[in-house]
């Protein structure tokens, strides 16, 4: 089988899987995405054809709460900071080693499996906010820079806020919409989010979409607890595979 055609399956088949994942327990779109593109394709390509689908499902996300203003204000020190440190990261996506941005998100992969497997619930007061935002916004930054992937250690943070379940997943809808457009702008300033890419982008959108929608259908027959552990579990199995290819790739050009 022609290898484009390889690759288009595979990116469908991702993108379906992905969608499939945020439409069950509402999040994983990006990271089961970029996750599975990266086993066929370098970091950096996953993540240019990563851009549109999710723009659009987190601006859907975004949209679908009532505070948009109040969490903007409240959170925009730290959406600055998300976009000031994926500009920081960004030479190690576009770098020269794909094995380097291989084996950063595999390691990235399998931490935030290990934490939804095994962390416990903790609160952050807000007395601290003012400066621990910022903070935990230049980390997910530099991190999304780095592997293309935005989701610590925003997702447990944001988790620790006490947030109103609505408000909670417009806080993520929003961070994410803040991330991806910062990931575009830094892969755009790197010169690597060109027409071909915008293209394969805009066609993985429909099988996000109809992941998306399957998965929310699927929800009510499934145990979203257990799922949510399978996808945690899947999260570390899929990263160290990674960091092994990464690690193994790295071995051969050394000898």
């Amino acid at each position: 089988m022609n290898e484009t055609i390889t690759i288009a399956i595979w990116v469908t088949l991702a993108f379906a899987a992905a969608g499939f994942v945020k439409g069950v327990v509402g999040m994983g779109l990006p990271t089961v995405a970029i996750g599975l593109l990266s086993i066929v394709m370098p970091p950096v390509a996953a993540a240019t054809i990563l851009l549109i689908p999710s723009l659009i499902t987190n601006v859907w996300q975004l949209l679908a709460g009532p505070e948009f203003a109040v969490l903007a204000k409240r959170f925009a020190g730290m959406l600055l900071a998300v976009c000031a440190g994926t500009f920081m990261g960004i030479g190690v996506l576009t770098g020269p080693s794909s094995s380097t941005a291989t084996m950063a998100l595999g390691a990235v992969l399998v931490v935030y499996g290990v934490f939804g497997l095994f962390g416990r619930a903790f609160s952050v007061p807000v007395r601290v906010e003012w400066w621990l935002s910022p903070v935990v916004g230049l980390i997910t930054g530099a991190i999304a820079g780095a592997t293309g992937l935005f989701v610590v250690p925003l997702v447990p943070y944001l988790n620790s806020l006490g947030l109103a379940k609505d408000s909670l997943i417009q806080a993520l809808g929003l961070s994410f919409t803040a991330s991806t457009v910062a990931l575009a702008a830094a892969l755009a300033f790197k010169d690597q989010y060109q027409a071909p890419m915008i293209w394969n982008s805009l066609l993985a959108v429909l099988p996000a979409l109809a992941g998306m929608y399957i998965g929310q259908l699927a929800r009510d027959r499934m145990h979203p607890l257990v799922f949510r552990r399978w996808f945690f579990i899947g999260l570390v199995v899929l990263g160290a595979y990674m960091l092994l290819r990464a690690f193994m790739h790295m071995s051969r050009q050394g000898a």
